[in-house]
């Protein structure tokens, strides 16, 4: 693949959208619906948003957290509203004046996304890739799709996460791996994982994220 341009590929929750505060409200309604007691977001153990959220229900004695989200998930998250971290959409408007390609991989489903995200937001993305679009993180895959849509070659290219699965994934994708420490996880787990830097702040996103990147040759 040729390159014609540079990309900033970006996971969704943590990272572009500040969801901390909508999930661990979630996981407590879908709790709450599921045992008929009521369940704060204080009840959560430890770490919540860091682990699978079946896990999380089942610490709350939901007796089948899979039904329970299929059953209550989406409408309990709708109830909460859900903003781009301060400094995401002025970054993102200053990658794409300068020709940077911008897209986001998650494990959200579309149909969620059609209202969980912003517009404002989604009309800065080139590109979105779901779980329906290709196999979650950390797998490479959803990586590589939004780079052949965007046509731009993995060198090429970075990725913000906030996970170790991010990490994991953009390193099995040859994308230069940032970590986005103002997210889920703790700087030390996004090092472990591959993370070549880290961003402090949501405010870093933006032309110098690809300082790292080699130069495009065009003729």
């Amino acid at each position: 693949m040729t390159a014609t341009r540079r990309a900033a590929l970006f996971d969704l929750d943590g990272v572009l959208l500040d969801s901390a505060a909508a999930v661990r409200a979630t996981l407590a309604g879908v709790a709450t619906c599921a045992t008929g007691r009521r369940v704060m977001p204080g009840d959560l153990p430890p770490g919540a948003l860091r682990r699978p959220r079946c896990e999380v229900l089942a610490f709350l004695d939901v007796a089948d957290p899979d039904d329970a989200c299929d059953r209550w998930w989406d409408g309990a998250m709708s109830a909460n509203s859900v903003q781009p971290f301060p400094g995401v959409l002025s970054g993102l408007l200053a990658l794409r004046a300068q020709g940077t390609a911008t897209g986001a991989v998650t494990v959200q489903d579309p149909d969620r996304l059609r209202w969980l995200l912003p517009p404002a937001l989604s009309e800065l993305l080139d590109v979105i890739v779901t779980r329906q679009d290709a196999p979650p993180k950390p797998a490479p895959d959803g990586l590589h799709l939004a780079l052949s849509r965007l046509n731009v070659g993995p060198e090429h290219a970075v990725f913000i996460g906030d996970s170790p699965t991010d990490m994991t994934a953009a390193r099995a994708a040859r994308v230069l791996a940032l970590g986005a420490v103002w997210g889920w996880h703790p700087p030390a787990a996004l090092r472990a994982a591959g993370a070549s830097h880290l961003l402090p702040a949501p405010t870093s996103i933006g032309p110098s994220l690809l300082r790292h990147l080699p130069p495009i040759d065009n003729a």
